[in-house]
């Protein structure tokens, strides 16, 4: 999916009266792109459980308030969600941009306070190579946050794609000095967040292969993990659950609500998606 399409996407997706947004475009590091927008439920003060949600992109592309649909949906839910840019390629290399979204996650434990946001009770989410970042970050210790995290979903990502050969992966990991470290199924510990992995059994892009891979892993190691796997569903499906006018109505949208309820608590409990008022920021 284009992500000119997430935008129109975005645009046409009815926003919860339940939701809205609390801060726009915060910088959170040195460099320009590297800003977020926080969301909140709308009535009520908290605490609230905190969502920090990593958009896909191939690593090369993408903008934040594309993915506001994301952002209002959870915290239509109960949660204070934070959606932060990140440096993409060739503007930055691995591992950047793990780094930026490693200060995303930082941000929020230091100012999710200020917002009602309760940083005790942290998650991060994503899909496609945002899923990446954020298994990443919660596996890899280098980063710095995985202390900090508590819960993570990935939707449609990349675990288990070494050796490197489709063009997106060469170009974004080939000169890492050690590829072997790239990937997150192999970064498992017994320490290891408790995961949600979701994929599309139809995905060509990043095949179903690295969510069975992962959820294996992790079990391996005693981590408490969800598989779930959707026939029909190409790539960017298990985006579009998240209470778009595209969405299959599928059971992913209850489940990735269910499973941030057992492991952050409820907010404001889990929102309709039929109980939505048209509202354009």
């Amino acid at each position: 999916m284009s992500f000119s399409l997430v935008g129109l996407l975005n645009f046409v997706t009815p926003k919860s009266l339940r939701s809205r947004r609390v801060a726009v475009g915060v910088s959170f590091g040195r460099r320009p792109r590297l800003r977020l927008d926080v969301y909140a439920p709308r009535s009520g003060r908290g605490p609230w459980p905190v969502v920090v949600f990593f958009y896909g992109g191939a690593w090369n592309e993408g903008d934040r308030r594309d993915f506001a649909f994301v952002g209002r949906w959870l915290a239509a839910a109960g949660y204070l969600v934070v959606v932060p840019d990140y440096g993409i390629v060739p503007e930055v290399e691995y591992p950047v941009f793990l780094e930026d979204c490693a200060a995303a996650v930082r941000w929020a434990v230091e100012n999710a306070g200020r917002h009602g946001g309760d940083a005790m009770r942290l998650g991060v989410m994503g899909h496609s190579s945002g899923a990446y970042n954020a298994v990443m970050v919660a596996l890899e210790q280098r980063y710095g946050v995985t202390r900090e995290i508590q819960a993570v979903v990935g939707l449609s990502g990349p675990y288990d794609f070494y050796p490197f050969d489709v063009p997106i992966s060469i170009r974004t990991f080939a000169e890492a000095s050690d590829p072997l470290a790239t990937q997150p199924i192999n970064l498992v510990t017994p320490a290891a967040a408790p995961m949600l992995l979701a994929s599309g059994d139809d995905d060509t892009v990043v095949g179903p292969h690295n969510t069975v891979g992962l959820a294996r892993a992790l079990r391996a190691q005693g981590v408490a993990v969800e598989e779930l796997h959707y026939a029909g569903f190409r790539h960017p499906a298990t985006l579009l659950e998240l209470g778009t006018p595209l969405s299959r109505r599928s059971t992913l949208a209850g489940a990735v609500l269910a499973f941030l309820d057992r492991t952050l608590g409820a907010g404001a409990g889990v929102a309709s998606r039929y109980d939505r008022v048209s509202e354009r920021e």
